[in-house]
């Protein structure tokens, strides 16, 4: 008896980025708020960082609600209905729950199911992360649209008091919607990870140690006697030093490597849209890749802070919004984070 050849989606030869949206909490949070809770400066803040405000949603607005809202405004401007989805992607490290994913109920209240939905948790490339599955998902026929959502709300996972990272986190969401395209507009994904530096970025606690805490199997760490109930809950630190070496060296790498992978040069570029980390490494990363001046570089990062998965959307939408002459050039993105994980493309612009 001969096998029956199987059927397969037809190819898709192009894919493209249709339509941006953004979600930017009210609560803003200044250089002299958070002076507040550590022994520090604005000027301090801002020559280190570049950071003077960042955006922290209230308690009654979750990742899922702010993920909606930028989802909502992409489709409208990519013109794409939610029921027209065939997947539905959402990038973050913050949403509270292991399971069931966010974008689960993302596709629910934007009414797409049945389109599949799944989290990615790969920190400040997971926007990338996210952009490369959506992107092989339309060229393969598995889907005509995919949404994908970079959004976090760190407020939820920080210390106020700490100096490592606390003071450079904002939260927000951006989203954009992958569709087909005649002509290319997604070059090809550089991406992957250094676990060799795990540690480099991560929380204070698992869950497994909250469990045997509660249990009463002992203190968190060597040589406490007693935590707090407000100190069981993980928080996230980093060793800064560590993170600025690999961002800058290492990450000009990538980049100029998607850049070759796509077949275009520095100058080629309309726009450069980094991870909003901090400004130092962004200014170290456009040096490296020799930017010409034409080149417009996203700084969003002076206004929203770092925001993780959701730091390359929003510097896109702020971007294009401040810019609208953009629309159809070329920009390098690339995202770096917490694995220590990575990702970059050049794409058109919508």
């Amino acid at each position: 008896m001969s096998t029956p050849t199987l059927k397969q989606a037809p190819l898709q030869n192009g894919t493209r980025v249709l339509g941006v949206g953004a979600y930017r909490p009210d609560v803003i949070v200044t250089n002299e708020d958070v002076c507040q809770w550590i022994d520090s400066s604005d000027e301090w803040i801002r020559q280190r960082t570049g950071i003077v405000t960042r955006h922290r949603a209230p308690a009654d607005v979750s990742v899922i609600d702010m993920a909606e809202g930028a989802a909502r405004e992409a489709l409208e401007r990519a013109g794409v209905d939610p029921s027209e989805l065939g997947a539905v992607i959402v990038s973050t490290v913050t949403h509270p729950y292991a399971t069931p994913s966010a974008a689960a109920s993302l596709t629910d209240r934007l009414g797409a199911t049945p389109a599949p939905a799944f989290d990615i948790s790969a920190a400040c490339a997971g926007y990338c992360y996210g952009i490369a599955q959506a992107d092989a998902l339309v060229r393969s026929g598995a889907a005509k649209y995919v949404l994908v959502v970079g959004a976090e709300k760190l407020s939820d996972v920080i210390d106020n008091t700490e100096r490592t990272i606390s003071f450079l986190l904002g939260d927000g969401a951006g989203a954009v919607v992958i569709g087909p395209s005649d002509t290319p507009g997604i070059g090809p994904s550089v991406w992957g990870s250094d676990g060799s530096k795990w540690d480099a970025i991560g929380m204070t606690h698992s869950m497994l140690d909250i469990r045997d805490h509660a249990a009463g199997k002992g203190a968190l760490s060597e040589g406490e006697a007693a935590v707090t109930e407000a100190a069981l809950w993980p928080t996230l630190r980093q060793d800064g030093q560590t993170v600025f070496r690999w961002a800058v060296w290492e990450m000009a790498k990538v980049a100029k490597q998607a850049l070759d992978a796509a077949g275009v040069k520095a100058e080629d570029l309309a726009a450069f849209i980094p991870h909003q980390a901090n400004m130092r490494i962004i200014d170290e990363m456009a040096k490296q890749l020799k930017l010409p001046e034409s080149v417009i570089i996203a700084r969003d990062i002076a206004e929203a802070g770092n925001t993780s998965a959701a730091s390359i959307p929003l510097a896109t939408h702020r971007l294009l919004q401040d810019n609208p002459g953009l629309s159809g050039g070329l920009a390098l993105q690339i995202g770096f984070g917490a694995g220590l994980v990575f990702g970059a493309q050049v794409i058109v612009l919508p």
